[in-house]
């Protein structure tokens, strides 16, 4: 019997991801009985002080197409590693205030073991690996590129 590839699945959002899409994404879960644990990443923008200026925004850019295709490979590299019920990142893109989300990772699974060992893997992995990139704004108006740590 042929399996069909996965269909990849949406990951980016223009500007900041709101409190009332996290909240929706989790009431959504509740009709599903076989969970027995989530586990939640939300990435939110700092304001850091570089070089003596205050962080006020970042823009994200991304290789779209890129950035999927490595997001799908990590997605069903950790639904191969852990027992995972269902799995959902977001990330944005375009201008994203301090104090704002910009990376939202959700897990399920029957077991709150395998969330807390997912995510940390999802994180690391999205940090490292997918071409999204980026730009601070400063307080000043002055802008650099961020370095992704």
């Amino acid at each position: 019997m042929e399996t069909k590839p996965k269909k990849k699945k949406k990951v980016f959002m223009e500007g900041a991801i709101p409190a009332s899409f996290i909240g929706e994404s989790i009431h959504k879960h509740q009709t599903k009985t076989t969970i027995g644990a989530h586990d939640i990443f939300l990435g939110q923008v700092r304001a850091d002080e570089i070089d003596g200026k205050t962080v006020k925004a970042i823009e994200y850019t991304a290789y779209e197409e890129m950035a999927e295709e490595k997001l799908h490979d990590i997605r069903e590299s950790a639904f191969e590693k852990f027992n995972l019920t269902c799995m959902h990142i977001y990330h944005s893109l375009g201008i994203v205030a301090t104090g704002e989300i910009c990376l939202f990772v959700f897990v399920s699974s029957p077991r709150r073991k395998e969330v807390f060992k997912a995510i940390e893997y999802l994180v690391e992995r999205i940090k490292e690996e997918v071409p999204i990139f980026g730009k601070e704004f400063f307080e000043d108006e002055s802008h650099q590129w961020k370095e992704n740590k």
